[in-house]
């Protein structure tokens, strides 16, 4: 197979990033919870050194037993090694009924990594002197977040970003069936209303709780700072900066995914599988809606830790972590970033997203070796006991331990 360059560089460049693929080739007849045939298929003209195939075999493994043991349909892994190179990985069937691999590198959405991206434009706007972290919310939108216990007054923006505002999560006012609202558009205010409407979690400051208001607050506040919408502060600060041609965030009522992607699938009412791959994420906004590819990920978060996007200082703010008892033992959040425990020793820093069609998990050590995972199921969709969805996650995120670990 013909060896294709990635013509994008990172950010500094540091050499021609190459690109390899790891395609599983499925027997015509899959089941999705079924062990599959699998040949392996590197994109590169000369043979792979014996310690690069042995970690590609491993990486590739994980992602076969996701969907053999788990019963995922698809899963797709992009590994960006510290030169920048990409190795991409897939596993499963693009669509179920069919035998067609998912395209390597295929566009997903990403859910809460969003919050990311988020956290790098209010911590720009703290750079630039324009948001202060320690500031309260109330500085930024007079009068607007008030509530049972809510008080905007109380809350910082730090907290917002490190959700410990005790700010309720709105998303637990829409749960339910996701075809529901899959052609509803929420706007970010309609989402703050939903959150307001119930009582505060606890006071601020004194716990830790994962809400994605805080992320559509931290939003309001890019927009009413700036004067211009959310979307185009990202596209202007982080995508278009950093070349990240596989990265969007959709347009008020656009429901697709644009480029090549796998089909993403949800359980319905009687708990069948079926294709929500397009849908209006309008109810994510600021806290979860943006699409990208796996290797744009890995590409992003090599250039936030590595130093591109944010001063020393406010890095270093973001990677302030408080315990997440409701995250996995040993991880810790910071400001839009969770702190992960390798098993191989040390840290790495991503986040992860979970949206109905598509969960991603990723992570970035301190050599600049990235990883991003997605599946095209969230757990809970293939399963119904918490026993199972929680060992299901489990299996994710340690393809990603693997993908940074194995040798």
């Amino acid at each position: 197979m013909e060896n294709t360059p990635n013509t994008t560089p990172e950010t500094p460049p540091k050499k021609p990033r190459t690109r390899r693929t790891v395609i599983i080739a499925a027997a015509a007849a899959v089941v999705v919870a079924s062990s599959v045939a699998s040949a392996l298929f590197l994109d590169d003209p000369f043979e792979a050194k014996p310690a690069a195939a042995a970690h590609n075999a491993s990486v590739q493994s994980s992602l076969d037993a996701l969907i053999a043991d788990d019963g995922f349909p698809a899963a797709i892994a992009a590994v960006t090694d510290s030169d920048g190179d990409v190795t991409d990985y897939v596993a499963g069937v693009s669509e179920l009924g069919s035998d067609a691999p998912p395209p390597a590198d295929g566009l997903v959405r990403i859910a809460s990594n969003t919050k990311m991206y988020t956290s790098v434009v209010v911590l720009q706007l703290v750079d630039e002197g324009l948001v202060a972290l320690d500031e309260p919310v109330e500085t930024y939108l007079p009068g607007l977040v008030r509530g049972d216990g809510i008080d905007g007054s109380l809350i910082t923006v730090r907290q917002l970003l490190q959700h410990t505002s005790g700010l309720p999560n709105y998303t637990s006012a829409i749960a339910g069936d996701l075809f529901a609202i899959r052609d509803t558009y929420l706007a970010p205010r309609s989402l703050l209303d939903l959150a307001l409407a119930m009582p505060a979690s606890f006071a601020p400051g004194s716990s830790y709780e994962y809400s994605n208001t805080n992320y559509v607050v931290a939003g309001l506040i890019v927009e009413k700072v700036t004067e211009r919408p959310f979307a185009e502060q990202v596209e202007r600060r982080i995508i278009e900066p950093l070349g990240l041609d596989e990265t969007f965030f959709p347009a008020p009522g656009d429901k697709t995914i644009p480029g090549d992607h796998p089909t993403g699938y949800n359980n319905d009412a009687n708990r069948e599988l079926k294709d929500i791959t397009e849908t209006d994420p309008s109810w994510a906004w600021a806290a979860g809606q943006i699409i990208a590819s796996p290797s744009d990920v890995n590409r992003f978060m090599r250039a936030l830790i590595g130093g591109d996007l944010l001063t020393p200082g406010t890095l270093a703010e973001m990677q302030t972590t408080v315990e997440g008892a409701e995250l996995w033992e040993g991880a810790e959040y910071g400001l839009g970033l969770i702190r992960y425990p390798l098993s191989c020793g040390g840290d790495a820093w991503g986040h992860g997203g979970d949206v109905s069609g598509f969960e991603t998990r990723n992570a970035v050590d301190d050599t600049g070796r990235a990883v991003t995972i997605a599946v095209t199921a969230l757990p809970g969709a293939l399963a119904t006991d918490e026993e199972t969805i929680i060992a299901t996650i489990g299996n994710v995120e340690k393809a990603v331990d693997t993908a940074l670990c194995a040798k």
